[in-house]
This record gives structure tokens, sequence and C-alpha cells, in this order.
């Protein structure tokens, strides 16, 4: 019967999706009906925020006000999940929840990481370690796979490309 089952898309009340998943499955435990409604997923990507004290990680919703859940339709599992606390409803067309395919599901990206810098093209910043230590220079290319960063120096009246980790600069507050 497993195999049967299909993701569909349940919209939220803003900030709701984690009441509505906890709503779901033990709505689900309550009436022996794991079997049909398998999983509950908030699709998730973690974030790497690179900042003057360090690197910060945290998780933020891909898609805030919507949850997946793998299950079978049923007239059952349809009402679970439309008197979910929080739940407005599937994301439906002609009042029909629309499944989701296996490969639409992987595609939305539930597993991506994403990493923001704190910096971007053009800043002004700061190196704060190595032998430019103090020079000011300007953020040319960014490379936050790789913790890297060019800046743009002037040395001796020339301007000159300096690759260096992102822990090695600051930013420069500009008045």
């Amino acid at each position: 019967m497993a195999e049967d089952a299909k993701w569909y898309v349940v919209h939220t009340y803003s900030g709701y999706e984690n009441t509505v998943s906890a709503s779901i499955l033990k709505s689900a435990e309550n009436r022996h009906m794991e079997d049909l409604i398998l999983e509950v997923k908030i699709p998730m990507e973690s974030v790497t925020e690179h900042t003057d004290k360090g690197d910060k990680t945290y998780d933020r919703k891909i898609f805030p006000g919507y949850v997946l859940v793998k299950m079978i339709l049923t007239d059952d599992t349809w009402h679970i999940i439309r008197n979910a606390r929080g739940s407005t409803g599937f994301v439906a067309m002609d009042g029909k929840p629309v499944p989701l395919t296996e490969e639409e599901v992987l595609s939305l990206g539930v597993e991506r990481h994403e990493i923001v810098t704190g910096f971007n093209l053009g800043d002004t910043v700061k190196v704060t370690e190595g032998p430019l230590e103090g020079f000011l220079g300007t953020v040319d290319e960014l490379e936050p796979e790789k913790d890297r960063v060019r800046v743009i120096v002037s040395m001796f009246g020339r301007e000159t490309p300096v690759d260096l980790d992102m822990d090695q600069i600051e930013s420069v507050k500009e008045d």
C-alpha cells in the first residue's frame, strides 16, 4: 500500500509549519493511520553566514507556509490534513489535491546548502591578518564555497588583486 503514497503540498498559516506537521503526525498516530500518512517534511536549508565574529550556521525554511506530506489520499487522510491546527488545506487544482512526483520533491532542493558571506562585491574591507594586515581594499570576487575572497588592494600606486580567506578580512563601516 505504501507504494501508492504520493507527495502532496499542504498550505499553512505563516509560522505554523511545525505545528501543522506535529498535528498531522499526532492525528495519524491517534487514529492508527501511520500506514496512510507516511512522512511529513518541512523543506529546510542550512545557511552559513560569515561574519566578523566568525561563522554562524542555522536552518531556515525554503518554502515558508508549506509542508510536504507523503500519504495515500483517502477521505480520512484528507480530513486529517484539512483539520490540522494551522493548516489551510492542500495546494489543489479545481478543488482536488495535486500530487507531486518523486522527481519534483527532489528538485525542490530539500537538501540545499547556501552560504551567506556578509560581504558583497564592491564592499570596502580591511585586511586583518597576514602580510597585508591593515590595508584597505575592495571585494572583487567571492568564493564562499571555498571560504575565499579576492580583494583589490592599492600597493605602491597600483591596484593589486589578492586572494584571502574570509576570516582575514572585516567590513569597513562607511559613514
